[in-house]
């Protein structure tokens, strides 16, 4: 692990690029296998895009400052802290709502969420490596711990290598895709979904085991409310959805 924090910081920045490059790259080759749809950088295919990446942007920064409110209260004055911190989960959320906003402007009404989430895992992998190798300066290791496989980041301290756990459940995940998306194929955007849905509740538990930058009610972190509501939301979006396309009873006997 690395100790020194401006070198942490500029693997960690390396890898975050090389995360969204990754991503970048398997959406390509998922678009390209196809064959179908516009260019990527075309009428319809540039808005998705842009709005992907604006949104994700944008969530990531909005939900690290709700993970570290007190940071940004003490250096809002710092113009260095609007280019500070990451959070995945900003960045999926904020991407899918950059993605929507961005069909909204094409006019693209089909679901697009499936061919993410590949690259999604892709950059969940690549990223991992950077937060791991950052060590304490990257804040995403766990609590200490007794267990055998707990690793000393540099303070004497086993702690639990959280990076490590989601980087093998991106793996598995990917690895597996052909298997578990396969029986959600019967409806475009739901295999999207059920990724959307296993992360939020991944991170819900697995932020358990994190130490708490800033507490909330319940004593949950901001990115745990921000799982739990999504959750709730996809909950509801989905409750509304299946009620909308359900047959009407005929009244007539």
């Amino acid at each position: 692990m690395i100790r020194d924090p401006l070198v942490a910081h500029a693997v960690h920045y390396v890898f975050e690029w090389l995360a969204l490059a990754g991503g970048f790259w398997m959406y390509r080759r998922i678009r390209a296998a196809k064959s179908v749809g516009s260019p990527l950088l075309g009428a319809t295919g540039f808005p998705v895009v842009a709005g992907c990446l604006i949104g994700a942007g944008l969530g990531n920064k909005l939900v690290f400052w709700l993970e570290y409110p007190h940071l940004w209260a003490a250096q809002a004055g710092d113009i260095s802290v609007w280019f500070s911190g990451q959070s995945i989960v900003g960045g999926l959320l904020g991407g899918w709502l950059g993605v929507e906003v961005g069909k909204k402007i094409a006019g693209v009404r089909s679901r697009t969420g499936d061919d993410f989430v590949r690259p999604i895992l892709v950059g969940i992998l690549i990223g991992r490596i950077g937060c791991f190798l950052a060590g304490l300066n990257d804040g995403t290791y766990g609590l200490p711990t007794e267990m055998p496989w707990g690793i000393d980041f540099g303070d004497g301290i086993p702690r639990h290598p959280t990076q490590l756990y989601e980087w093998l459940l991106a793996a598995a995940a990917l690895s597996t895709h052909r298997w578990w998306a396969q029986p959600l194929a019967h409806e475009a955007g739901l295999a999207f979904r059920a990724l959307i849905a296993s992360y939020l509740l991944w991170r819900l538990l697995i932020d358990a085991i994190k130490p708490v930058p800033y507490t909330y009610p319940l004593g949950l972190s901001g990115i745990q409310w921000l799982c739990l509501l999504g959750l709730l939301a996809m909950a509801c979006e989905r409750s509304w959805r299946r009620s909308d396309q359900a047959p009407v009873a005929s009244t007539i006997n």
